[in-house]
């Protein structure tokens, strides 16, 4: 299986060595690992060349959730393409194995996101949204879900995702502008286009963060700037169901 990861990285000289220690100690090895250096100051290039990435370095240019991957992804010619953010690690040696054959095990699947286990030092509040949101059970969505979970269906995270090279391709590949979101694009696109979007629960990695207040109303903020830039969304899918109230009942036990 050809395979290509692709990590955006800023000042991550102190993460890097652990990611690419993790990347080389997988039973599925990647034939590529590209880091995209968004204008570090602390060395996080050189330091991953060093290492054995190919390093893409942005220049001038301004680092874009959607356009930049969508660069990067275009640098590649593998069959299927792992995105990892550059705090997220392999949980264990066979989370690339895992989530590739989760994707390869299923025709009609376009991507596979892996789950996120939260970190030793998580707080109450950030290991509550892992276990919510990436739960122990594998599971897979497509469009016959839609009138089951509307909004549901299209949630991914591309801190940890595979991406089936000829799916991306066909639904137009990322989004050129977009400040949040663009692996729930993707994968509603894909829905939309026939694929499924699968969730692999025993491919994992460490990643989770102890949001303060205002940075947890600047995440909803840009939530509600990507729905008004894209309405299309509610309209194919449904507006917003009860799964709002769920979490808010969900964390209510958990922290009980």
């Amino acid at each position: 299986m050809n395979i290509a990861v692709i990590i955006p990285a800023l000042n991550a000289a102190g993460r890097i060595p652990r990611m690419m220690a993790a990347i080389q100690a997988q039973t599925l090895r990647p034939s590529d690992v590209l880091v995209i250096d968004s204008n570090s100051t602390d060395g996080t290039g050189a330091l991953a060349r060093e290492l054995g990435a190919r390093v893409l370095p942005l220049g001038d240019a301004k680092f874009n959730h959607g356009g930049t991957r969508q660069w990067a992804f275009d640098q590649t010619t593998a069959d299927i393409v792992i995105f990892l953010t550059d705090d997220a690690f392999p949980a264990d040696d066979r989370a690339f194995e895992n989530l590739c054959r989760a994707l390869d095990d299923v025709p009609d699947g376009g991507m596979a996101y892996g789950r996120q286990l939260p970190s030793p030092d998580a707080t109450l509040l950030a290991s509550h949204h892992r276990s919510f949101n990436y739960p122990g059970v594998s599971r897979g969505m497509r469009r016959a879900d839609i009138p089951l979970v509307g909004m549901k269906a299209f949630f991914a995270s591309d801190s940890f995702a595979a991406y089936r090279r000829v799916a991306l391709q066909t639904v137009g590949g990322f989004p050129a502008d977009t400040i949040f979101g663009e692996d729930a694009h993707v994968a509603a696109r894909m829905i939309l286009a026939g694929y499924a979007v699968v969730y692999a629960a025993d491919a994992g990695v460490v990643h989770s963060h102890n949001y303060t207040l205002a940075q947890e109303f600047r995440r909803y903020f840009d939530a509600g700037v990507f729905h008004a830039r894209n309405p299309w969304l509610k309209r194919e899918f449904g507006g917003p169901s009860g799964e709002g109230m769920r979490f808010v009942k969900s964390e209510t036990g958990y922290l009980w």
